[in-house]
């Protein structure tokens, strides 16, 4: 991908020879850094004096804003001699050495894990991680931090979820560093969990730790502290260029202070592959120049307005990501000691008369509201009422052979967790499995209350969990378990391959089994059709090993895909 062009000319107004560069942003850059430089006679063209001292600056700026070079021979005839000797840099992916942590670091990497560091070193701390959940990225996020002389104080934004478990693995992987520079052994570097979104003055702390839905309010306050080192845990809550989380990420990542930017995710795409320009964005600005070059170079709008990137497209921009900004390991890559996930389609029988008689109240309602809908935003608003309202009808429908299903697992003496997606259905799961006196992960548990949950599951008070499948689909690990049933289907793919990731992790010691349960002759087809396009698109931009047709094929099984039915059914 380029940004524009460089050309050797006769400038014509001073009758000299001198470069000629094209592109909205080098040609901004040019005005900026080349005090000599002058317009051209295009609207993004600037034209620079033949001198040694702006050869280094085009070279700086062609480091940042590629451009395609017209006068090749020229330009390598008169490129700097220091710049002619530095070699080529390779990808960031490519002869990763096996670094080690400083003394601060209380831990123990695997070698995949200090290659990490070593990633995270060369990459000048401002990049993506996005290792397959389970992995450790926040082990070796801590372990640069670690080894990085001046990278206190550290913000760390992470879901609300996740606040309390950053501070139980600083303490734990960290040792304390006094001013003098002495390390600490018995003490734990100090954190500060932001709870409150009312602006008031925050005390000194080496590290603070704040939820995404917080950081708007408090990201004045923040920027006062002049933080080093800015991690995104879960960056793809970052994926909306349009959100103000989004924009006081942008705020504070551009303050004076800040020298480290690393986004942390299993994830980065939830649906579509353009979803990762904003991450980018905040961790190595222009690199994929601005959104609307991003999308005219590598994405078609389909007809809902989407930007999607094209087919052909998502390997050049996986390259692109790989080189400059990403490093992605998958668990196969790494850990040969970690067991396989078999994933199972499970078609299951639903009460189909409730099922459809349900189904035209909703599109009933969904007729009515629209016909009264004032703007285009309240027609879409009924639909995805509409949409959720389909989807728990859907979920009661095939609940009680759910039950039936999970009794089963149940009955084996296996520990088992049910992940389901509406609080009516996490209710009723857990009247219907009272007997096995199951624990819960749901929306709006405070964090102490949630880790208490977890900890029964793991430490073996009970074999079943019953969570929430955006509630405990990030930030626990759930290894206890082998088998986990999913009772309800979400749009997003990545919330279907986190959840699974809370059990396949490093610590699993058995295949895991994921059973996707699918009710008969509901939408639920059709939710897993549209599962297997986001992934195909996901998994060809984050992964080396595209898929081939016969491989998509099998996904279609594996992701519970069958025939679209939905006119069908709405017509019954």
């Amino acid at each position: 991908m380029t940004f524009g062009t460089l050309e050797y000319v006769l400038d014509k107004f001073s009758g000299t020879w001198s470069w000629k560069i094209t592109g909205e942003r080098a040609v901004a850059m040019v005005s900026r850094i080349i005090p000599q430089a002058w317009y051209g006679d295009g609207e993004f063209e600037a034209i620079v004096p033949d001198e040694p001292k702006n050869l280094q600056h085009i070279k700086w700026i062609m480091d940042r804003y590629p451009l395609e070079i017209l006068s090749k021979n020229t330009w390598l005839r008169k490129l700097p001699p220091s710049a002619k000797q530095k070699p080529k840099k390779p990808k960031m992916t490519e002869k990763l050495r096996l670094a080690n942590p400083s003394k601060q670091f209380k831990g123990t990497l695997y070698n995949f894990q200090r290659e990490g560091l070593d990633f995270l070193i060369k990459s000048s701390g401002n990049a993506l991680l996005a290792d397959e959940m389970g992995l450790g990225k926040t082990i070796q996020s801590l372990a640069y931090i670690a080894s990085e002389k001046n990278a206190f104080p550290v913000l760390i934004i992470a879901p609300l979820v996740t606040l309390q478990n950053w501070q139980r693995e600083i303490e734990k992987f960290l040792k304390k560093k006094s001013r003098n520079g002495r390390l600490l052994d018995s003490h734990a570097p100090s954190t500060n969990i932001i709870r409150v979104g009312k602006s008031e003055e925050i005390g000194r702390y080496d590290f603070y730790i704040i939820n995404y839905e917080l950081l708007y309010k408090r990201w004045p306050d923040l920027a006062k502290l002049n933080p080093r080192t800015i991690i995104c845990d879960e960056v793809q809550n970052l994926r909306s260029k349009t959100t103000q989380k989004y924009h006081a990420i942008k705020k504070l990542a551009a303050i004076e202070s800040v020298k480290y930017r690393i986004g942390l995710s299993g994830t980065p795409i939830y649906n579509r592959g353009s979803e990762i320009w904003p991450i980018v964005d905040i961790l190595r600005p222009g690199l994929l120049g601005t959104f609307k070059e991003f999308c005219e170079y590598f994405c078609y709008v389909n007809e809902k307005g989407k930007a999607i990137v094209l087919e052909n497209k998502r390997e050049s921009l996986r390259h692109m990501l790989q080189k400059h900004v990403m490093l992605r390991r998958k668990k196969t890559d790494v850990l040969t000691e970690l067991k396989e996930k078999v994933r199972y389609k499970e078609v299951i029988d639903s009460d189909i008369n409730y099922y459809n008689t349900e189904l035209a109240k909703i599109w009933q309602k969904l007729e009515d509201d629209r016909k009264v809908a004032q703007s285009a935003f309240d027609a879409s608003t009924a639909y995805r009422r509409a949409i959720q309202s389909e989807r728990q009808v859907a979920g009661v429908a095939k609940l009680p052979h759910v039950i039936h299903f999970v009794k089963n697992i149940m009955e084996i003496e296996e520990s088992v967790v049910v992940f389901c997606h509406h609080k009516t259905i996490h209710s009723l799961l857990h009247q219907s499995l009272a007997e096995f006196r199951p624990a819960s992960i749901i929306g709006g548990q405070i964090d102490t209350e949630r880790q208490k949950q977890i900890d029964s599951f793991q430490d073996g008070h009970t074999k079943l969990m019953i969570a929430g499948l955006r509630a405990g689909n990030v930030g626990i690990n759930l290894t206890r378990a082998k088998y986990v049933i999913f009772a309800e289907l979400d749009w997003s793919p990545a919330i279907h391959l986190q959840a699974e990731d809370r059990l396949h992790r490093i610590g699993q010691k058995s295949t895991v089994f994921a059973y996707y349960l699918i009710g008969n002759g509901t939408l639920d087809e059709h939710v897993a059709q549209v599962l297997v396009d986001k992934s195909y698109e996901i998994d060809a931009i984050m992964d080396s090993r595209a898929e081939s047709y016969e491989n998509r094929e099998k996904a279609k099984l594996i992701m519970a895909q069958i025939h679209d039915r939905v006119n069908a059914i709405i017509k019954n």
